[in-house]
């Protein structure tokens, strides 16, 4: 398995996370994000540790794009799995074998940490990212439609290895979006998530996110996400009766509403057939909506992709094997 620690001005804590990494790590990718302190170099004079490998970006990627970078190399590598962990110490390394248990037994395709799973946890965080990140958290299960999950701006997560060749990794989001862009895609792939229950520890590191600029990207962004999902798994690659129910409630929303408000003040008062006309299709839209809701929330992917994977490629290289052998056979005669 593989580490991937995206840097940018962790300089001051990035020797204690590499110490902290046990030994079942194979391989270890510092990412430097063309961070002013210089945090590649430093690890480089400091670390002596075989594992340790230091990347450089020539330019400032952000998280997303120093993430991508290292789990593109440690793919290319061979890794089986990859955990990613960021290098300012809110992380514990000691969770990685957690991480990477639920992918190795085929539990998942992904996991993730969850920091509000024991009531413990949740009362040492600060309250600004509290509020924040249960708000967000309510946006991502609409977006990505992983509605059993918490946390999505969580930046501890392992990914099985063959995933990374599956994602568009060029479209996924560099900067603050990259976690919650990142469930999207998989939701796209099918892939299964599951949370890890984690703490983290706050303590001198500083945030670069600016809540200001950032709140407003993410809710756009969710809303575009939100809408490219819905039409990927309910109308292109699938349609289903979800899709009928979907169709079919706003198609009845817009017309109650319309109907409604075109006889709205009017010197005329409203008869009461007036009022079920827009009222009723109100009201069979909304139980349609819910339905499509509902189904939504039941279609969480629930098997993992990559024995899927592995299982559909089992047949093919079953063939390989026997066309090889075919061709030996042949060659004696």
């Amino acid at each position: 398995m593989a580490v991937v620690i995206p840097s940018y001005r962790v300089r001051n804590h990035i020797l204690a996370v590499l110490g902290q990494i046990g030994s079942e790590v194979t391989a270890i990718y510092v990412v430097d994000d063309a961070c002013p302190e210089d945090t590649g170099r430093f690890v480089k004079e400091h670390v002596t540790d075989p594992r340790v490998n230091v990347l450089w970006n020539d330019e400032n990627l952000g998280v997303g794009g120093a993430t991508l970078a290292g789990m593109k190399q440690a793919a290319a590598d061979g890794a089986d799995v990859i955990v990613k962990i960021d290098g300012d110490g809110q992380m514990d390394p000691a969770l990685i074998p957690s991480f990477v248990g639920v992918i190795l037994i085929g539990e998942a395709d992904y996991a993730k940490g969850n920091r509000f799973f024991d009531p413990e946890g949740v009362a040492s965080m600060p309250l600004g990212r509290l509020i924040g990140n249960a708000g967000l958290s309510f946006l991502a299960k609409m977006s990505t439609g992983y509605w059993h999950s918490f946390d999505p701006t969580n930046g501890f997560f392992a990914i099985h290895a063959s995933l990374v060749g599956l994602l568009p990794l060029e479209k996924i989001s560099r900067r603050f979006f990259f976690e919650s862009d990142l469930l999207f895609r998989l939701n796209v792939l099918t892939a299964r998530v599951v949370d890890v229950p984690m703490h983290s520890h706050y303590a001198d590191e500083v945030s670069n996110m600016k809540p200001h600029r950032e709140i407003p990207r993410f809710a756009l962004a969710h809303l575009r996400n939100f809408g490219k999902r819905i039409f990927y798994n309910y109308f292109i690659r699938n349609f289903s009766i979800a899709s009928l129910e979907l169709v079919l409630g706003l198609a009845l929303l817009l017309f109650g509403f319309v109907y409604g408000l075109s006889k709205w003040g009017t010197s005329v008062p409203a008869t009461a057939g007036t009022v079920m006309i827009a009222a009723l299709p109100i009201i069979v839209a909304t139980q349609l909506l819910l339905a499509f809701i509902n189904y939504d929330i039941q279609s969480v992917p629930r098997s993992t992709l990559h024995l899927r994977l592995k299982t559909s490629l089992l047949p093919r290289k079953a063939l390989v094997h026997q066309g090889a052998a075919n061709s030996k056979a042949k060659k004696s005669n």
